[in-house]
């Protein structure tokens, strides 16, 4: 009898975990964040390297029969983690830098999506980016939203570790990524909704998603409002919002949402506190350095650079990455220019912006699974989300250069 073949999971857990540290070491040499380490040594473990160079120790490592078990194990730590990005999200934020935040997070949403929207005709008409039956519309949204989403978990942290936390960059940034995310997953839960190809099944998705957020709004502050709780205490109640997690997942896998979606608005319901910073400090170690490796590894697994294996194909895929760069890093820089910002400080926000990150191969493994893009594009913009990340860094570290000798002067 065929059985899977469990214990062969751990092996392939270190060798993820081990590629995972050995990438990010050197990314960090070179000032990079974890998250980009991550993100090459899920492409280097898939057949863009390993399955190319050695296509049989690459089936043994991770042979067929283990990718669904992989699968699902890097869809708990996404839940977790999107979990975690909605305990961190700070509505508060958005009262301190309206007009900059909204003019920002316009310009950065509606640049880059124009731009994908436009580079979708091409697409379309080339062939094969996209799967079966979307139409020229639905292909034209979802690639604008893949243009416009920011990495804002890396953003945030980028903005802790530097030491901008309520500065006027850092407020302006944060505030700004967190608006194009929420932005981009409605445009993406409408492009889910919309591939079912059932109108029905499209309005049981709004409603129930409609119905999940009123839900959540109104009871979700009452069962976990702030209270100064012991540490025995905080436990108790940390395994109540897991519960709570795993309904909202459940119910938004349900209505075809996925449960990333109920994970992240729960987070975002959660009274800011000691319990959102316990479940913070609880939850985030183990999705980090455990789980969300094996989201960037299995996202790997479908990561196929040599099928773009024409000169139109890399044509379209620097098509997109200097789209993408001039749509979100040039519309968010002119937009915090236009607000009164100086010149540091709206580099600062554009390059933190430009990044796409974990957010970006979340939003097209679902573009992947629902069917709406095929390998060939998932591979085109996993380079670009690659790209767009790897420049934050640089073009942060000098703008803040910058602004250091405009304070010094």
């Amino acid at each position: 009898m065929n059985t899977l073949p469990l214990g062969h999971l751990f092996l392939q857990i270190a060798v993820i975990l081990i590629a995972c540290k050995v990438c990010s070491f050197v990314m960090r040499r070179f000032g990079q964040p974890s998250t980009i380490g991550e993100m090459i040594a899920g492409v280097l473990l898939g057949p863009s390297l390993l399955g190319a160079l050695a296509p049989e120790l690459s089936v043994w490592i991770f042979p067929p029969a283990t990718k669904p078990v992989l699968n699902e194990l890097a869809q708990i730590g996404l839940t977790l983690y999107m979990f975690t990005v909605g305990l961190e999200f700070r509505t508060d934020l958005l009262s301190q830098r309206v007009r900059s935040a909204f003019s920002v997070s316009f310009a950065g949403m509606a640049a880059p999506f124009v731009i994908g929207a436009l580079l979708s005709g091409p697409l379309v008409r080339q062939g094969g980016f996209y799967g079966d039956g979307i139409s020229h519309g639905m292909a034209a949204v979802f690639t604008g939203a893949a243009m416009c989403v920011t990495a804002f978990p890396m953003l945030a942290r980028i903005i802790r570790e530097r030491g901008l936390a309520g500065t006027p960059a850092g407020t302006l940034a944060l505030a700004s990524g967190s608006l194009d995310d929420v932005a981009a997953w409605m445009l993406l839960a409408g492009v889910v909704g919309a591939v079912q190809g059932d109108v029905f099944l499209v309005l049981w998705t709004i409603l129930g998603a409609g119905a999940y957020l009123l839900v959540c709004r109104t009871f979700v502050p009452r069962l976990f409002k702030n209270s100064n709780d012991s540490e025995h205490r905080l436990f108790e109640r940390l395994g109540m919002l897991l519960v709570c997690l795993a309904i909202g997942a459940w119910f938004t896998d349900q209505i075809r949402l996925y449960a990333v979606f109920g994970a992240f608005i729960l987070g975002v319901c959660v009274p800011r506190g000691k319990l959102a910073d316990y479940a913070i400090d609880k939850i985030t170690p183990l999705t980090t350095l455990f789980l969300l490796p094996l989201f960037f590894t299995y996202s790997g697994l479908h990561t196929e650079i040599q099928l773009l294996n024409s000169a139109s194909d890399w044509l379209f895929t620097g098509l997109i990455v200097l789209g993408a760069v001039a749509g979100k890093m040039g519309a968010c820089y002119a937009a915090s220019r236009f607000c009164g910002e100086n010149h540091a400080d709206s580099l600062t926000v554009a390059s933190l912006m430009n990044a796409r990150g974990l957010m970006e191969l979340i939003m097209l493994n679902i573009g992947l699974q629902a069917g709406i893009i095929s390998p060939r594009l998932f591979s085109t913009m996993i380079i670009m989300a690659i790209v767009t990340t790897l420049m934050a860094a640089p073009i942060f570290e000098f703008a803040r250069r910058r602004a250091a000798r405009n304070h010094q002067v």
